[in-house]
């Protein structure tokens, strides 16, 4: 569900700026995969709104499963542990490869660093942080201040769209 959420934020804006989005073959390290894409020929702004669209379905996300449900870890809930598991595990994925500059073409970390025009390792240290809070708020659901500093991180990168 979580990735679908992701994938499905992509299109949604895609599809909302009239950006032809399509579904593509891509490779990561030899892994097949698969893209969202979207014309190149897009606006900076609308770039990194459908670069940046599946980070902030994955942020709702975590943030409505950790809100509603803080003692999570005690909970028999798999597929609300399951979802949690996928954002925070791609988000660090992402981030790897955001500091390493690796990966297809039509990585998000890419797409958001060219339009925002920012190094990548920046853009994968804003995915890293609120990934590795959300994980420290999983095992400790008393650690407000860690709940509060994810948060501003998450609303950073929104506030990227702003600029």
């Amino acid at each position: 569900m979580a990735f679908g959420a992701h994938e499905a934020a992509h299109l949604a804006l895609g599809v909302a700026f009239d950006a032809d989005p399509a579904l593509d073959r891509v490779e990561f390290h030899g892994i097949p995969f698969f893209a969202i894409t979207h014309r190149p020929d897009l606006s900076s702004r609308r770039e990194l709104a459908i670069s940046s669209a599946g980070f902030t379905a994955q942020h709702v996300g975590t943030e409505w499963i950790l809100t509603r449900r803080p003692g999570l870890r005690e909970d028999r809930a798999p597929l609300l542990k399951g979802m949690l598991a996928f954002n925070i595990t791609a988000s660090a994925t992402y981030a790897g490869a955001a500091f390493a500059r690796t990966g297809p073409y039509e990585r998000d970390t890419r797409g958001i660093a060219t339009a925002a025009r920012i190094d990548e390792r920046w853009v994968g240290a804003m995915v890293l942080a609120p990934a590795a809070l959300d994980a420290w708020r999983y095992f400790h659901p008393d650690a407000t201040w860690a709940a509060w500093i994810s948060r501003g991180v998450k609303a950073g990168m929104v506030l990227l769209l702003l600029r």
